[in-house]
């Protein structure tokens, strides 16, 4: 099993930035990738970025340039650096490992809320 322990949310001026942070700990060696999703009010949930083990990674079309993911391996916790953020930005984000065999495993999410 994978546990995964998010912080870093909160309330952010319009045009400010946030640094994200998820800790994954337990079975960690089963862990392919992690990354991040997003769920804004009234909305489904949207993948924002992620990045395997090999240093490969995805960021969304719409959040490349502001958005940036990375990973420190020994400490295997993954970093999410949100720049230039809009109110369109507030989301419940949530921290996301995949491991094969095992599945998805879910952190319980953080808030983020941009002010205009």
């Amino acid at each position: 099993q994978v546990q995964l322990a998010e912080s870093g949310g909160g309330l952010v001026q319009s045009g400010g930035s946030l640094r994200l942070s998820c800790a994954a700990s337990g079975t960690t060696y089963r862990i392919f990738s992690m990354g991040y999703y997003r769920q804004p009010p009234g909305k489904q949930r949207e993948l924002v970025a992620n990045i395997a083990n090999s240093g490969g990674k995805f960021i969304e079309d719409s959040l490349k340039g502001r958005v940036s993911i990375t990973k420190d391996n020994d400490k295997n916790t993954v970093y999410l650096q949100m720049n230039s953020l809009t109110p369109e930005d507030t989301a419940v984000y949530y921290c996301n490992a995949w491991a094969p065999g095992d599945g998805e495993y879910w952190g319980r999410g953080t808030q983020v809320t941009v002010s205009s």
